[in-house]
């Protein structure tokens, strides 16, 4: 299995400000239509009508509305309206009673599916009449036997394309000791290249030489960021590449099977041919210093009743605290009472959040005395931290916490 890792990707839309017209005008109020609540099945579903097409795969299709321009190709990401029905007319599936278009790439569906969606223009809408087995050939939990559809095609996205090369490297492809080949198809655009403990976020897309698509973040349309040094512990071959790209480039990667070899893991059945993009890396900052105070609260520490021993760093706003369930955001560095940090947000240059009431209990006690903006050191006693868990920092545990939002 190749590793994948997604990121979430944030995105930003800015609004206009409309300007206040002079003279008042009258709005008619639109009012949004509930969906239907089902779907009439077509008069033709048991069978195809004499006017229906056939395919030579079995795959039955008749035009209901005509579309114009583009048709998908078979890696293309598509929104659609559909209705689905057995051939008793059973509607078992719908886009169009949930009010809302459904996205996915044609590389994932059914193959009747994959089929079908390929024969569709923009604005087109057509009936597919699809036997089982190009449906779903008898998948537990699904419908049983010939499937009939009423597709309508809203868009088209496209996906990675085949590239002309997949089958073998071409003569000017740089070889590497592993065994790979790769090229550049794509320049950077800046000079910079990510090093030994940068996180870098990528694209990448797999081929087989017979030019079949394995998988592709692009199609997906989010990219992997992941510190460079798990990258070379996952797929040591991307690595290599990625810790010489600039942001920006696209190199291209033939890979025989043996390089893909990691230990504890069997090699893939074929040879691969990556094409992997980087989007951009990050530098952590350093790791924070050790506190001087961190083998014991010191005497200007307030003491609760539970033991935990606290002293605000840099007082924050307002007066909202969180709650014992509440949700935050925080940045933290953790360290044993010899100086040994064990963990960190800030290292890590990515703050944290997690729920009040699933962490140790110091920090549930202690987040709840906090205010947005506050950056405060706490001494936590065994008995609330970690309380001898195997694999978990032992003893009393030192963490300067800021807290940066209560969700």
């Amino acid at each position: 299995m190749i590793w994948m890792t997604l990121a979430l990707l944030a995105c930003e839309q800015a609004e206009e400000e409309a300007e206040t017209p002079e003279t008042e005008e009258v709005v008619d109020e639109v009012v949004e239509e509930e969906p239907p609540s089902t779907v009439e099945a077509p008069a033709d579903v048991a069978a195809p009508p004499a006017d229906a097409v056939t395919t030579e795969s079995g795959l039955a299709y008749k035009v209901l509305t005509e579309g114009k321009g583009d048709k998908p190709g078979p890696y293309d990401k598509v929104t659609v309206h559909y209705s689905g029905w057995t051939t008793d007319g059973e509607m078992f599936d719908s886009s169009v009673t949930r009010g809302e278009k459904s996205s996915f790439p044609l590389n994932r569906v059914i193959p009747g599916w994959t089929e079908g969606l390929q024969l569709m223009s923009i604005g087109e809408k057509t009936r597919f009449w699809i036997p089982v087995e190009i449906a779903y050939n008898g998948a537990p939990g699904k419908p049983a036997g010939m499937l009939v559809f009423d597709v309508e095609l809203f868009e088209i996205e496209p996906g990675p394309r085949v590239p002309e090369d997949v089958a073998a490297a071409p003569d000017s492809a740089n070889p590497r000791d592993s065994g790979t080949k790769w090229r550049r198809v794509t320049p950077g655009e800046t000079k910079d290249f990510p090093g030994e403990g940068d996180t870098v976020e990528f694209h990448f897309t797999v081929w087989n030489t017979a030019g079949e698509l394995q998988e592709s973040t692009l199609s997906q349309g989010k990219a992997v960021t992941a510190p460079l040094e798990m990258v070379a512990a996952r797929t040591p071959i991307w690595a290599d590449e990625l810790s010489e790209m600039n942001p920006g480039e696209v190199r291209r990667i033939w890979a025989p099977a043996a390089a893909l070899t990691v230990e504890g893991r069997p090699p893939p059945p074929d040879d691969l041919v990556f094409d992997l993009q980087l989007v951009s890396f990050t530098t952590p900052p350093p790791p924070p210093e050790v506190p001087g105070d961190v083998a014991a609260a010191p005497p200007d520490a307030t003491m609760t009743s539970t033991g935990l021993a606290y002293k605000v760093l840099s007082a924050g706003s307002g007066t909202e605290k969180p709650g014992p369930t509440s949700k935050v955001t925080v940045h933290y560095s953790g360290w044993t009472t010899d100086g040994n940090m064990f963990d960190s947000s800030v290292a890590r240059g990515k703050p944290t959040s997690f729920p009040l009431n699933g962490v140790i209990p110091g920090w549930t006690e202690g987040l709840q005395l906090m205010v947005p903006g506050e950056k405060t050191r706490f001494w936590i006693p065994e008995a609330l931290a970690y309380r001898g868990m195997p694999g978990k920092p032992a003893g009393m545990l030192v963490f300067d916490v800021e807290l940066i939002s209560i969700d």
